[in-house]
């Protein structure tokens, strides 16, 4: 059974979503940052569900398993069902006491009790006003797809969606373009009540590449401030589209006039895509950041 964590009364009051608890420093407490990576395959996401398998129900049993005590995590991206992760961020606060007497030994304990879709490779001490959710600058996703007759690598399988029809890389990439930058990406997310559908697209690329088993892979790269619901997916869908020739080079960006999502566009499959990186300013400017986020943003 796990023990009671020590209380917080210290800690500033902080309106946040229920499955992302607001964690704030003091009390004998150390804020820590994990790294985390998972086979989306057969997860339903990453938030609780009742009665459904996610990764933060996995990973918080795992660490008060190890630790003895209640863990809460919170993460940079409340990935989908059937979405991957090489590069999530997530952090949570321990009491000092358990992380030094753990410090050592923790990665390999966890690798001993987590099951084998989800592992840790490193996890470090951040600084107090480090929020992996509102702290962010960036996240990376890339999404796969093969066009090759005989579909993806028997390796690959769970991370490459494979497409009946040619895809035009060089044509996708154009309309991709003429996404970028600070719009309303109302079209292309599922909306949550209350929360913005203004984004920051800083990256979005499509290139063919060819894989070591002489395969094709079309893999499309997507960097923004933060994603709505769905919305990397939406965005892959609008492009398959001018990728098969259905849709002309501007259609995808077209639709950013709209404010509802828009029903003609497509939504990719879940396990094309994978989150494999977050950024973070220096720890002089997280407090600031994290301040600017949550008041941009109130999702």
């Amino acid at each position: 059974m796990a023990s009671r964590r020590p209380t917080r009364s210290d800690a500033p009051l902080t309106i946040q979503h229920p499955d992302e608890p607001a964690t704030g420093n003091g009390g004998g407490l150390v804020r820590l940052r994990l790294a985390v990576q998972y086979d989306g395959t057969d997860f339903h996401g990453w938030a609780r569900q009742p009665a459904l398998r996610t990764v933060q129900q996995e990973l918080e049993r795992g660490l008060a398993t190890v630790l003895r005590t209640d863990v809460d995590l919170t993460v940079a991206g409340r990935t989908d069902a059937g979405v991957h992760a090489t590069g999530q961020v997530v952090h949570c606060d321990v009491p000092r006491a358990v992380w030094e007497d753990q410090q050592e030994k923790l990665l390999r304990r966890l690798r001993g009790v987590l099951p084998p879709d989800v592992a840790v490779p490193r996890v470090e001490e951040a600084h107090p006003d480090f929020d992996a959710r509102f702290g962010a600058l960036a996240r990376h996703y890339v999404y796969r797809l093969t066009d090759a007759p005989a579909g993806p690598s028997p390796l690959r399988r769970a991370d490459t969606v494979a497409w009946p029809r040619r895809l035009d890389a060089s044509a996708m990439d154009l309309a991709a373009g003429l996404l970028l930058g600070q719009n309303d990406f109302a079209a292309y997310c599922k909306r949550r009540e209350g929360a913005t559908t203004i984004r920051t697209l800083l990256r979005l690329t499509v290139a063919r590449q060819h894989e070591d088993d002489g395969s094709h892979t079309v893999r499309i790269d997507a960097s923004a401030d933060a994603f709505c619901h769905s919305m990397v997916r939406s965005l892959v869908g609008g492009l398959v589209a001018v990728g098969e020739g259905r849709r002309p080079l501007d259609w995808p960006g077209s639709l950013l006039v709209r404010t509802e999502r828009a029903s003609d566009v497509p939504v990719a499959p879940a396990h094309g895509l994978t989150l494999v990186a977050v950024d973070y300013p220096p720890d002089a400017e997280l407090a600031a950041r994290t301040q600017v986020t949550r008041a941009r943003r109130g999702d």
